[in-house]
């Protein structure tokens, strides 16, 4: 199991799509923001990992350049080819596609910003 999932991590491509893989891996990059209230980081070429592993819906973001990490978040499909995070309000929600990452997320007072493309 181990080594099939290494292998599937592996070998997603650009033109995976997270809404239509049991198993999905893939790196988006672009602007990048966190904010805690004590720490600020901007970035304007940073990355996510992001991945999806078995066919339940949740997915984890891996943030570069010191930025916590996301894990644990439901999604559901939207249309044919987007995830759209449960909960979604106009001041919190989390966007992906094969493409495209769109994240604007606070939680416990602390909130993350993404616009990015693979």
């Amino acid at each position: 199991m181990l080594i099939f999932s290494v292998f599937a991590l592996s070998s997603c491509s650009r033109d995976d799509d997270p809404s239509d893989n049991d198993f999905f891996a893939g790196t988006y990059r672009g602007t990048l923001t966190y904010d805690d209230g004590t720490t600020s980081i901007t970035k304007e070429n940073g990355s996510v990992f992001v991945t999806k592993i078995g066919s339940a819906t949740k997915y984890n973001f891996r943030f570069s350049d010191g930025i916590p990490d996301i894990n644990g978040i439901e999604f559901q499909k939207e249309g044919d080819n987007t995830m759209v995070m449960l909960g979604s309000t106009a001041t919190s929600y989390i966007r992906i596609d094969n493409k495209d990452l769109k994240i604007f997320y606070s939680n416990n007072g602390k909130t993350w910003t993404a616009n990015a493309n693979r």
